[in-house]
């Protein structure tokens, strides 16, 4: 079944063109089910080429989804047309005050962990939604900054400075197999990692959180905080197959130090296309997480959270 999209949302032709399920809101209306609500709170600069990566991943399941758009309420973005914000996104101040309920959120990465938490100019909001996530939606996944930040805010797990970034393609594991979130997945395989930063798995585990999946190379990737119903992944399954390429293009046009993204391109040659390696580990992953919810979510949204 579909997600369901704005007909005239820039995902909605995208992902329509690649073969993904998307319905209209007319079309919706006149199914008799109740579609999954999933919000994005969208912190990635390049709002469009974000939320079109996580409906790629979302709406490839077997249910009917529903994308709320999710904004910082004063935070203004420099990078996606003020209009397209206006059209698409709720401020979270509107959707706390509506008493909506969601039966999963996801807050994406941003650009800033180079910063203390505290420092981050919508830290303050940011922290009321982690607050509001517990009594209005059912489950909730933190991607790279945005899990960092959610561990740091319910548990107080520090992040630490990188020597130089993790930058790349790296082999993970499956440290819990039997884990509903890890179905279908293999033992090894390699996933996409751009940070400046790192959680340390001798101290999320003394915080009482689980670790998944994780590198030998660039430690834990994947971690289920079952006390606030949560999963906090620190690396990009969700890339496109050039999303490093684009992030490694961009730094040697403004002359910063950069090296060749680990792993990533045939022969570490930059003038040949990579190859994705990822894509069937991403789909597994964020369809177990929507299966996890379809089937532990109540039906009646007024219940969530209670």
């Amino acid at each position: 079944m579909p997600i369901k999209l704005p007909a005239n949302l820039p995902a909605f032709e995208v992902l329509s063109r690649e073969g993904v399920m998307v319905m209209s809101d007319t079309r919706a209306a006149r199914q008799d089910i109740r579609p999954l609500r999933i919000g994005l709170l969208n912190l990635m600069p390049k709002k469009i080429q974000t939320e079109t990566q996580f409906a790629r991943l979302i709406g490839s399941t077997p249910l009917q989804i529903e994308l709320t758009l999710i904004r910082m309420t004063e935070h203004q973005t420099r990078n996606t047309a003020s209009e397209h914000m206006a059209q698409f996104y709720r401020p979270f101040a509107e959707v706390a005050e509506s008493g909506d309920k969601l039966d999963g959120l996801i807050v994406t990465g941003a650009p800033i962990e180079h910063l203390p938490f505290e420092e981050v100019t919508y830290w303050d909001e940011l922290r009321q939604v982690f607050d509001w996530t517990q009594g209005h939606v059912h489950s909730t996944f933190g991607v790279c900054w945005g899990g960092m930040a959610m561990a740091n805010h319910f548990h107080g797990v520090a992040k630490h400075k990188l020597p130089e970034k993790a930058f790349g393609l790296y082999k993970h594991k499956a440290l819990e197999p039997a884990s509903p979130f890890l179905r279908g997945f293999s033992d090894e395989f390699v996933v996409p990692v751009s940070r400046w930063t790192e959680m340390r798995q001798d101290e999320t585990e003394a915080a009482g959180l689980r670790t998944l999946l994780a590198s030998a190379e660039v430690g834990p990737c994947l971690i289920e905080d079952a006390g606030h119903r949560a999963l906090y992944i620190f690396n990009h399954l969700e890339y496109d197959s050039d999303t490093l390429k684009q992030e490694y293009d961009r730094d040697v046009a403004a002359g910063a130090p950069i090296e060749v993204p680990h792993d990533y391109y045939p022969d570490d040659d930059p003038s040949k296309m990579p190859p994705n390696r990822w894509r069937s580990h991403a789909h597994l992953l964020y369809g177990n997480w929507i299966n996890e919810i379809y089937q532990t979510t109540p039906y009646e949204l007024a219940e969530i959270g209670s």
